[in-house]
């Protein structure tokens, strides 16, 4: 086999081709391994706010909370099945909540810029049901009060929601900003917190509530729970594992960013491997003279093939080494996006994975093979004498 030191010789001899081709591979693998990053944030965003040993129940045949609604009196039925859990004093710990979406003007984005932002209104025991769920800045609302706590991760990004501020939550329904809290990155950290008679009172939805959520004795307590909740054909509700809601709700955004990366870069690696081969090509012309001595030394064609092959690939390597680098940079930032189940602005993260990067870095591996074959069938197939005569 022809050693690998020649093929870093010759690339190192054409810095400019092997510079901008590697350069655009990079490009190609740093577009793929964002978008798969931030699918992954999506799903590890909205998948965060659920719990193994959290149910939420849902209006059956609704699609999420924002379509779901159950009379009140429902929620201690729900509350009284098996497996529910109690906290220290025996009360059953889980809630009705109401959900609602309202327009919210976005501060550092165009004047009159406006963005949906999730509203909940939750109970007293809301930290309770979601023990993940902790303040970091002022206290919690007063019962019976017009005050609110707003995620962190939208706090300070919407006119009114900053600690200390008012906003309406409807015309002529100003509420305060008393607390902000965080979720562990999950979603709820986009989303505005009130109690939920301030909430069914703004939105006329006294006697509602559009969700029930309830924290299990445990994960396996599910099965007897969905069973006790779903076979009574007068409530007409359905339970499901919160994990699983979330997961659900999640596919749809992570779906689309996945599938626009995937576009993206397939039209970019097409130009890349069209570089990588032009550059190739480039070189098979330029060492015509080189394979002659190769083959006239014994070198057989497979090995010849190979040695470019060899070549093209390490080149598609270091570029792709470069993207994956480079997209690591991302999970540092944050981006805001709607959320296409609840059309909700919520804020996520790059989340890197060894098997996304891995993957993606084997993609520009790929196109390296892709767009150095040819031009490696093309340097084996030279003539020897012809190339000396070069």
């Amino acid at each position: 086999m022809i050693p690998i030191s020649y093929n870093v010789r010759s690339l190192m001899v054409r810095k400019t081709t092997t510079l901008a081709t590697a350069g655009g591979i990079a490009l190609v693998v740093f577009v793929l391994a964002a978008a798969l990053m931030l699918s992954a944030g999506v799903k590890k965003t909205l998948v965060a706010g659920g719990r193994d040993d959290n149910a939420i129940v849902l209006r059956k045949g609704s699609g999420n909370e924002l379509s779901s609604s159950i009379e009140s009196p429902t929620v201690s039925l729900v509350l009284a099945a098996p497996g529910v859990k109690k906290d220290e004093t025996g009360a059953p710990l889980g809630a009705g909540e109401v959900v609602v979406v309202i327009a919210q003007e976005k501060l550092g984005a165009e004047p009159g810029q406006v963005s949906n932002i999730l509203v909940r209104g939750v109970t007293e025991n809301v930290l309770k049901v979601r023990p993940e769920v902790h303040l970091v800045a002022g206290r919690a609302p007063k019962p019976g009060t017009d005050e609110c706590l707003v995620g962190k991760g939208i706090a300070g990004n919407f006119r009114g929601m900053a600690l200390g501020e008012k906003f309406e939550l409807k015309k002529n329904r100003p509420v305060e900003v008393v607390g902000i809290f965080e979720a562990g990155g999950s979603s709820f950290e986009s989303e505005v917190w009130t109690n939920i008679e301030t909430a069914r009172t703004s939105f006329g939805r006294e006697g509602l509530v559009s969700s029930i959520t309830v924290r299990l004795e445990s994960a396996a307590k599910l099965d007897g729970f969905k069973a006790t909740v779903s076979t009574d054909k007068q409530l007409q509700l359905e339970a499901k594992r919160e994990t699983t809601y979330y997961e659900e709700q999640s596919q749809g955004t992570a779906l689309f960013i996945s599938g626009m990366g995937w576009v993206v870069s397939i039209f970019c690696a097409f130009g890349a491997m069209l570089g990588a081969m032009n550059t190739m090509f480039a070189a098979v012309a330029q060492r015509k003279r080189e394979v002659g001595t190769l083959r006239a030394l014994g070198f057989s064609k497979f090995a010849i093939l190979f040695s470019f092959v060899v070549e093209s690939t390490f080149l598609a390597v270091v570029g792709g080494l470069v993207g994956v680098g480079a997209s690591l940079l991302l999970s540092f930032a944050r981006v805001s996006m709607m959320n296409f189940s609840t059309w909700q602005e919520v804020s996520f993260s790059f989340a890197p994975t060894p098997k996304l990067l891995i993957g993606s870095l084997i993609a520009g591996a790929l196109m390296g093979i892709l767009g150095g074959f040819l031009p490696a069938l093309k340097a084996a197939r030279t003539s020897p004498i012809e190339a000396m005569r070069a």
